[in-house]
């Protein structure tokens, strides 16, 4: 029997709360105070902590996996588990195990003033309100290239945005030859597409041969018209403890920002608007709107398929409005940036830092991120 989607996403909602009182029930009080934040839809400061979030190796709030014993970790990531589809939670797992990688990349540097720079232990998680029943409650999970927020309201999952992955190397060795592309398939789609375009349809999406040097929208708790790129070290939130190190992130970020080559007039090309830029998906061939659904289901299949909203982009009236924009080279290998956008939809990509080896990609809800619209109609509803 195929259940009503309202009664789909309650399931999801209760497998959430099972498992997030599983969590909470096992930690000690100190534990359960690092790991928990006030319920949704509080004052602005109480909402504060909710709405912000990182994807820097930075402190994102919550109780890290270092914080707890083994089994408590297991049920952490049993949450985790709950929040995303299969494909998704692999993904997540293969992210997080890459800070090893990147440790060995960087030669086991010590940097952002802890004893490990790159560490597979410093991810966090924080449960908001008390799970279960129609009050709202949600949790998050985030660490470097990780960012899961969630919203329960009224029983059923309300929001699963920001949603954001990374991966650093993008592109790793493996034995035999083979490579290690946990978003590869975020990259090559929308490569693809654009390079299948006729040339008058290429001439609008390709906003610029130059990219930005990350995606547009940043970390912003909101996404507002006219916003332009964050430099590097804006993304990090506070200053780093150690002024030398503030110090080498700001030259970090200069350098950045100064290797896109763009000027003030490029970056208000690139600039996030109301209206969608580049090309929509009512002007793709048939083949072209298969390949953009395939990339969709990139971004919106990181969350289980009772959730998702994937399946309305099968209506040829919804994927008509979704537009594609990029920007920077087509060739494989060097900078790039798109997104994609449509009503309730942003999605942004970009593979620019470290040598073309540094991917990025976010997947927003411009007008209900973090369930705000949810919160605000349970309000009206409920405290008259």
């Amino acid at each position: 029997m195929v259940l009503a989607a309202s009664e789909a996403t309650r399931q999801v909602a209760d497998r959430m709360a099972e498992a997030a009182n599983a969590w909470l029930d096992s930690l000690d009080a100190q534990q359960r105070g690092v790991g928990t934040g006030p319920a949704p839809g509080g004052d602005d400061p109480s909402e504060e902590d909710r709405l912000r979030w990182f994807y820097t190796p930075t402190d994102h709030g919550g109780l890290t996996i270092h914080q707890q014993r083994p089994a408590q970790q297991r049920l952490a990531m049993r949450l985790v588990g709950t929040g995303l589809s299969t494909p998704g939670y692999v993904t997540v797992a293969t992210v997080i195990g890459m800070e090893n990688v990147l440790d060995h990349t960087e030669d086991f540097t010590v940097s952002f003033g802890r004893e490990r720079g790159r560490d597979p232990g410093l991810y966090y998680l924080r449960v908001f309100g008390e799970p279960g029943g129609a009050a709202p409650w949600g949790w998050r999970f985030g660490g470097h290239h990780v960012s899961l927020n969630n919203l329960v309201v009224d029983g059923r999952v309300a929001a699963t945005t920001p949603c954001f992955l990374g991966a650093d190397p993008a592109t790793s060795p493996l034995l035999g030859d083979a490579q290690l592309r946990p978003l590869g398939a975020a990259e090559d789609l929308a490569r693809e597409i654009v390079r299948s375009l006729r040339p008058e349809l290429a001439e609008r999406a390709v906003l610029l041969p130059r990219a930005p040097s990350d995606i547009v929208g940043g970390n912003r708790s909101r996404i507002a018209d006219g916003d332009e790129v964050i430099p590097l070290a804006g993304v990090f939130g506070n200053p780093l403890p150690d002024p030398g190190e503030q110090q080498r992130l700001q030259a970090q970020s200069d350098r950045a920002a100064a290797a896109t080559g763009l000027d003030r007039a490029d970056h208000r090309t690139l600039a996030l608007t109301g209206t969608p830029k580049g090309v929509p998906a009512s002007e793709l061939d048939a083949a072209q709107r298969e390949l953009l659904l395939r990339l969709l289901s990139t971004y919106l299949g990181r969350v289980p398929d009772e959730v998702s909203p994937f399946e309305r982009y099968r209506d040829p009236a919804a994927l008509d409005a979704v537009h594609l924009a990029w920007a920077g080279s087509t060739v494989a290998g060097e900078p790039h940036y798109y997104r994609l956008q449509g009503p309730r939809l942003l999605a942004e990509w970009d593979n620019t830092q470290r040598n073309v080896n540094h991917a990025h990609a976010v997947w927003r809800d411009p007008e209900a991120d973090f369930g705000l619209d949810v919160l605000a109609a349970h309000r009206a509803a409920h405290h008259r």
